[in-house]
């Protein structure tokens, strides 16, 4: 327990009435509930309550709760003792506050000792949690968890006692090594996810660990031990008496329900499960953990249950099951007429635990943050992972608040489990005053509304594409006639949407736009049932009709393709994806507009959120190219391109989630392109030396065949290549000597060869298919850029690189590595870098270079607004960064050749501050600076935004990095 509050001393009455700030409605039977607690706390010799605000504080809960104004009168030294010992205005620590309970249980020296402390303890603590709970000193959540700690504790204490009565009386089952064995209590329900409110049952399940009979007179099976003692655990929690009952036992949860075994063994629990678990019993264990007994042994069952809960693999079967589920319960309210059930009815407490519990069973197997029993974690998490809008998670959550508080404040009034709102108006009033409305007419309104969006979220996760029910405002619109703008707007502006004429303009452009000429009767059908969907699902999200409009583009694409069409139609999981991404990413969503075939990527988004891992990557790629024909060029590079397109949506997806780091995501990204050159390469060598023989030449050791690489400049050498980035190539060879031709009939110089393989890898990377592009690739590095040969001999692009080259040639020479080719030429083409970027050089010519080009950059490349920071060319961005570490590598490269044997910008710079030529604090503000700015630049590219921001926009990065460019280089 927290550490005390002062005790309250006693003052003199106060001249205002303490029930005198009620409503008028709650006044006459606050005051006479009052005057009875005053009279018996005289009677009782009980001094009585005189400090003015806990008198009116106390007037409010006898306005609200006849149980506790009962509890007072019956007993008023409660009250003196709440406020003598600190309790009433401490918030408990739940640790400390349940060894404090299980300390008084420990005294009872008998069962019928045991009943009576019970009930006192629980007593007290409801009147505690109710008086704090109804003055507003207590939020909800610390409400429900001192009653499930409460409950808990009554729990454990009593079978601690119970077992220890009875082992003295019959011998104890018995584990391995001869260990007495202990009943296990699992908590299910509210009291499970410590959630338990105000009057609620508990629902428990008995389990023990496989045990046998011990040998001793009197022993009995391990079930029929258990048993036993579970029933008296049952009754000495559940009974009623003069002073009332401890809590409510609800066993049903048990295998078999009420005609199964009231203790179940380890052993038989599991094979139930496995063999005979039903849907709704995976519902109900989500909540399940141990709470008495031996707890470690109950965390072994719990894992050991666990594949029974949480599926290795999506389960989309759960939403059938819980619709099922729900229509029962709907059935039943209807049947006894409960619509104002605020925990069953429509939008209640259930339908929330439905959406978390969903997206738990659907997910949770693979996502460990749903594995949480609280469902206020769980809407946290599944906000977090962006399985539903923040908005609309918000909205659940406040309603979920509102509903809870709601359920407590009617089971507070009379300690009685109901869920219903009052009829008396009384009751109304009660309630009312308890939220903070002034009238019935108030606190409905606001029922009203958050019980709708609960409700309009649960049927958007669980409508059901067969359905057959009345037709929604927007599905009447869609099929009906939109000529009246102004009810259009009005049923768009309801489902969401906060430019209703920009919704409504897509909207008639799906309806009468060319997507239209598309469709056969059976693509119509399906077209008219999407949309209406997609329309009512988008409103919901930020900026819906932009989105609307991202997803008609896809909708027009797709129209004469009924595959797609019911793709998306009967996989809510892949239209919630493509909405979610599309929401997120105008990248992505061009993406899929111009290549609809990766809408097959949103069927499993085990796949979608996990790009493949880059020693996968060639496999991956090869199921992709599996069956096409060595000579059918155009296939081929389609079969790239949507190789490439998935692996990059992969990417973008997980990156989108959080689920991958900005390096890493630069890392997934340029592998995916060392896979393509590669297997581009490959292609076109063999296409190559197909028609034109192999490439040979003559050397004092004979005729050997030439050997060829591509060199990754830039991002891509860099291993920093983001999204849409181009690749910086050059093409080497190792022609030499004489006689430098093909080996065929058609033979052509080794020159020519070459040539048009580089200019065959460019045409199929760069040239636009049916499936777009693979990648725009730039050659300007190559030696004299433009003007100089396609493709190098490596001897020749040495000199160059020795004798000719720019000094930003040599920084470009940086981030340059060899992405693929024969293997021979990696450890030459590492030499020659290293030996070109090792030279000696002058300091002040070396700074004045970077500076003179830096300037250069700024001055044609970047931004001329004032008011801009150019992310990439501005001062302070990237660029700044990049040239800092290449001015400082060749500087420094002669004297540590370590420098040179990695190619990012991040590993450069702490190698820089390493070998100390930076200091540790200006390389990790440089890092910092370099790694936020490349998730920017991958999120503004993502969602189709540019790299020029308002100026102040990453002020801190931006001007640290300037000041270090000015103290580095002083230019």
């Amino acid at each position: 327990m927290a550490k005390k509050q002062k005790k309250q001393r006693l003052k003199q009455p106060q001249a205002r009435d303490p029930w005198a700030g009620l409503p008028r409605s709650l006044q006459k039977n606050a005051r006479r509930d009052w005057l009875a607690y005053c009279a018996a706390a005289e009677q009782a010799k009980c001094a009585c309550l005189h400090d003015a605000a806990l008198q009116r504080s106390l007037c409010q809960v006898f306005a609200v709760s006849e149980y506790a104004s009962n509890l007072c009168q019956r007993d008023p030294g409660l009250v003196h003792a709440l406020l003598e010992s600190g309790d009433l205005l401490a918030d408990y620590r739940p640790d400390i506050f349940r060894a404090l309970l299980l300390k008084q249980i420990r005294r009872c020296k008998n069962e019928t000792s045991l009943r009576l402390r019970l009930r006192q303890i629980r007593q007290r603590e409801m009147l505690r949690i109710i008086w704090r709970d109804l003055s507003g000193w207590s939020p909800l959540r610390e409400t429900l968890l001192d009653l499930s700690v409460l409950a808990e504790a009554c729990v454990q204490g009593a079978l601690d006692r119970l077992s220890r009565w009875q082992a003295k009386q019959t011998p104890v089952p018995l584990v391995k090594k001869n260990q007495p064995a202990a009943l296990v209590v699992l908590a299910m329900g509210k009291l499970g996810a410590r959630e338990l409110n105000l009057s609620s049952d508990i629902d428990l399940i008995f389990a023990y660990p496989d045990a046998k009979q011990a040998r001793k007179r009197g022993a009995l099976s391990a079930e029929e031990y258990f048993v036993q003692l579970g029933q008296s655990l049952i009754q000495v929690l559940d009974d009623t008496d003069a002073n009332g009952f401890v809590f409510r036992v609800d066993m049903r949860l048990r295998p078999f329900g009420n005609s199964g075994a009231l203790a179940w063994s380890f052993d038989a629990m599991e094979d139930y499960y496995q063999s005979q678990g039903r849907e709704w019993e995976r519902y109900a264990m989500i909540k399940a953990r141990p709470i008495a007994g031996d707890r470690q042994a109950g965390e072994t069952l719990m894992q050991a249950l666990k594949p029974f809960v949480y599926r290795r693999y999506l389960d989309f079967n759960t939403y059938d099951a819980l619709r099922d589920l729900k229509r029962q319960i709907q059935a039943q309210v209807e049947l006894k007429d409960q619509q104002d059930n605020i925990k069953l009815g429509p939008g209640g407490i259930r339908e929330i635990e439905f959406i978390a519990q969903t997206f738990q069973l659907v997910r949770g197997g693979r996502e460990a943050r749903l594995r949480q029993l609280g469902l206020l974690d769980v809407m946290a998490a599944i906000r977090d992972l962006g399985l539903l809008p923040e908005k609309n998670v918000d909205r659940l959550v406040a309603a979920y608040y509102f509903l809870r508080r709601t359920e407590n404040c009617l089971q507070a009034m009379r300690d009685e489990q109901v869920h219903s709102l009052p009829e008396d108006d009384q009751d109304q009033a009660r309630l009312a005053f308890a939220l903070g409305f002034r009238s019935w007419k108030a606190y409905q309104k606001s029922l009203q509304r958050h019980r709708q969006r609960v409700q309009s979220e649960f049927e958007n996760l669980f409508a059901d594409p067969d359905s057959r029910q009345l037709e929604t405002p927007v599905q009447q619109l869609w099929h009906g006639d939109l000529t009246d703008d102004e009810q259009a707007r009005a049923i768009l502006a309801a489902a969401g949407y906060e430019d209703s004429s920009e919704a409504l303009r897509w909207m008639r452009q799906l309806r009468e736009g060319a997507s239209q000429q598309y469709l056969g009767e059976q693509g119509r059908q399906r077209f008219d049932q999407l949309v209406p969907k997609l329309i009512s699902a988008v409103g919901n999200c930020d900026h819906g009709a932009e989105l609307l409009g991202r997803l008609a583009r896809i909708l027009e694409k797709i129209a004469g393709r009924t595959t797609y069409l019911s793709l998306l139609l009967e996989n809510a999981t892949a239209l919630k994806h493509l909405i979610r991404l599309c929401n997120t990413s105008e990248w992505i969503a061009t993406q899929l507009a111009r290549h609809p075939v990766l809408l097959d990527q949103l069927l499993d988004p085990r796949t979608l959120y996990h790009p493949v891992e880059a020693d996968a990557l060639a496999g991956e790629l090869n199921e992709f190219i599996q069956g096409v024909a060595a000579d059918d060029l155009e296939q081929q590079m389609d079969r790239l391109r949507q190789f490439k397109q998935a692996m990059v949506l992969r990417v973008a997806a997980a990156d989108i989630a959080g689920v991958i780091p900005v390096m890493v995501v630069s890392d997934y990204l340029t592998a995916i392109a060392e896979t393509v050159l590669r297997q581009t390469l490959h292609l076109a060598w063999a296409q190559m030396t197909a028609r034109y023989g192999r490439p040979v030449c003559t050397e004092r050791a004979g005729k050997r065949v030439v050997r060829f690489a591509i060199i990754g400049y830039g991002k891509l050498g860099g291993i920093e290549l983001g999204y849409g980035s181009d690749l910086d190539l050059v093409f080497l060879h190792d022609s030499t000597g004489r006689d430098q031709r093909t080996d065929s009939k058609q033979a052509v110089d080794n020159q020519v060869f070459f040539a048009r393989l580089g200019q065959r890898i460019i045409h199929m990377l760069d040239t636009l298919t049916p499936a777009g592009t693979l990648y725009e690739v730039d050659m300007r590095l190559r030696p004299s850029g433009n003007s100089g040969l396609l493709v190098t001999g490596i001897d020749a692009f040495r000199d160059y690189q020795r004798e000719e080259a720019w000094t930003w040639e040599h920084q470009a020479l940086i981030r340059a590595r060899m992405i693929c080719g024969d293997e021979t030429l990696r450890p030459r083409f590492k030499r020659i870098r290293q030996s070109v970027l090792g030279l000696q050089r002058d300091t002040r010519t070396l700074r004045r270079d970077v500076c003179e080009m830096r300037a250069r950059m700024r001055d044609e490349l970047g931004s001329k607004d004032d008011g801009i920071f150019d992310l990439k060319q501005g001062r302070g961005g990237i660029v700044d960064i990049e040239f800092m570490v290449q001015y400082h590598v060749l500087r420094w490269a002669h004297d540590y050749p370590e420098l040179l044997t990695v190619t990012d910008t991040i590993r450069l710079l702490d190698l820089l501050a390493k070998t100390g030529q930076l200091t540790s604090r200006a390389a990790a503000a440089l890092a910092e600076a370099y790694r936020v700015y490349r998730s920017l630049y991958h999120h503004l590219t993502l969602r189709g935004e540019s790299a020029l921001l308002e100026k102040g926009s990453h002020s801190e990065q931006q001007q640290e990095v300037a000041r270090l460019w000015q103290e580095l280089l002083g230019c």
